[in-house]
């Protein structure tokens, strides 16, 4: 974890599953309740993506809208990126295939 331009980003790694969700959301939970204005979750080293890892997102998503924030998340990964359509996810969060191009992503007012 850590913080860039008016982000901080939060890198996540290998399997997410329902035990990495119950290791990784106290955590997310208090970065989705922090000040920074944009949170982004690097799912770039994910090696395995579950219903968990949804629900994961779509609770970090909820916390970070409940205080005006966005998040955004960075996965360039096609099975995962399959699975954010299926669940419509990607109509809620900014998916960019890398950090820059997430940075770089404007809310729309």
């Amino acid at each position: 974890m850590y913080g860039i331009d008016h982000a901080i980003v939060v890198e996540l790694h290998g399997e997410i599953d329902l035990v990495a969700y119950q290791r990784t959301f106290p955590l997310l939970d208090a970065v989705a309740a922090g000040p920074e204005a944009v949170v982004i979750i690097d799912l770039s080293e994910v090696d395995f993506f579950d219903c968990s890892g949804v629900s994961l997102l779509m609770r970090v998503h909820r916390r970070v809208a409940e205080r005006g924030g966005a998040m955004r998340i960075v996965c360039a990964d096609a099975l995962t990126l399959r699975i954010l359509r299926l669940t419509h996810l990607t109509e809620v969060l900014s998916a960019a295939p890398t950090l820059g191009a997430a940075l770089l992503v404007r809310e729309e007012e």
